[in-house]
């Protein structure tokens, strides 16, 4: 009797056994798979990158500004000579909706001889910072809509934000600020911020971001590591901001950790002087901050693009060609060059000398072209053409939004 218990007790253990095994081999095998899927996919983007000649890869770094209104030789010079990733709009570009979508279908037009498509951005803030034409209703400040505190109110906004632009052939917005205005002396922020608590600027600031990516607009969260308590205008020289990494974690980092944890795709990173965390670089320069606590400490994968290089900050201290060299050796993807066809040359220039000595990996170098172009892929941008849009229509739109602050 003992025996056939034995016997019966070996062929269940038996059973088990092979069924654990079984289980174990098909859920390998499809870990596996999975893991090989993502290998592919990522290996599909170093294939591309392995194929780029090294001005292709460079020009993926770069998003440049120009003076007119047209696609003029200026323009045809960053797509065709530099083979810039990107063009950003200003006012000095824009006189009207007409003119603005045919600005932007031509410079498609013009990309499409290159292998990758074009990123097409503005500032679109609302409020005091607007490139949109005068045809447009205007959207009112950060600070004007935060008096709501009304999550579904900013996603609104965001959501408008981006059928406005993308109605114009954009693809990229350099929004929302998640500057905290900290400091009334602030001659820069103000009601570019949606104000002084770091909870509202987080909750309010993250539902513009996913308005827009819900319109298909890359949201770039700004000006990281903080912009708030600042005195001195970026613009027109180099602030200096005494507050600690301690202090920074506890208030002027907590927006941007909470978009990363959102989802956000693209972080700027603005020109500041923290000399408590870096004494020596300001924030677009200094490894310290952008690899050290926004990639590493917050966990940030994404593109980092920095300010204008041709802000007072940047060119007034720095000459621009070793400043984009030492912002991409920090750890920024995209260098912006908002002013004329000869910076954009230059730090073109710069790049490419210090990719051929060494200063810039190769790695690194490949590292950021990736990024930009699993960016590019995510959000399907296109060197498509776009339809007049029916102002009308947006206009009905934006007063839809702006009746819930009433």
């Amino acid at each position: 009797m003992i025996k056939k218990l034995c016997i019966i007790i070996a062929v269940i253990l038996s059973f088990i056994t092979g069924r654990y095994i079984a289980i174990n081999y098909f859920n390998n095998s499809n870990d596996e798979k999975v893991s090989n899927v993502h290998k592919d996919k990522k290996d599909e983007f170093e294939t591309k990158v392995d194929k780029m000649s090294l001005y292709e890869k460079i020009g993926q770094l770069i998003i440049a500004g120009f003076d007119g209104t047209t696609a003029d030789d200026e323009v045809k010079s960053l797509i065709s000579e530099v083979k810039v990733g990107g063009v950003i709009l200003f006012s000095r570009n824009v006189e009207n909706a007409s003119q603005v979508v045919k600005l932007n279908n031509d410079i498609k037009e013009m990309n499409k001889e290159n292998k990758y498509p074009i990123f097409i951005s503005v500032d679109e803030e609302g409020g005091l910072v607007s490139r949109m034409p005068s045809e447009f209703k205007d959207i009112p400040t950060s600070m004007d809509i935060a008096k709501f505190n009304d999550e579904d109110l900013s996603y609104d906004i965001g959501k408008v934000i981006g059928k406005e632009i993308t109605s114009l052939g954009f693809n990229m917005d350099f929004a929302p600020v998640l500057d905290i205005n900290s400091n009334p002396d602030n001659p820069v922020i103000g009601k570019r911020s949606f104000g002084d608590n770091e909870e509202i600027v987080s909750k309010l600031g993250i539902a513009t971001m996913r308005g827009l990516k819900d319109s298909d607009v890359i949201a770039t969260v700004k000006h990281f590591p903080g912009h708030g308590d600042t005195d001195v205008d970026s613009h027109v020289g180099l602030p200096v901001v005494k507050n600690d990494l301690k202090r920074l974690k506890s208030f002027e980092l907590v927006p941007f950790k909470k978009a990363i944890d959102a989802g956000v795709d693209m972080v700027m990173v603005s020109h500041i002087m923290l000399p408590k965390v870096d004494e020596k670089n300001p924030a677009t320069l200094s490894k310290t901050i952008v690899t050290d606590i926004l990639r590493k400490d917050m966990n940030y994968d994404g593109v980092v693009v920095t300010d204008d290089m041709t802000m007072g900050a940047i060119i007034n201290n720095y000459d621009i060609g070793d400043a984009a060299v030492k912002s991409i050796n920090a750890g920024a993807d995209i260098v912006m060059v908002c002013h004329k066809l000869d910076n954009v040359t230059v730090v073109r220039d710069a790049i490419k000398e210090a990719v051929k000595n060494g200063t810039i990996t190769e790695k690194r170098l490949n590292k950021s072209v990736e990024r930009i172009l699993k960016l590019k892929n995510k959000y399907n941008i296109q060197d498509g053409v776009t339809e007049e849009p029916n102002v009308n229509e947006i206009n009905d739109k934006i007063s839809s939004v702006l009746e819930k602050m009433k």
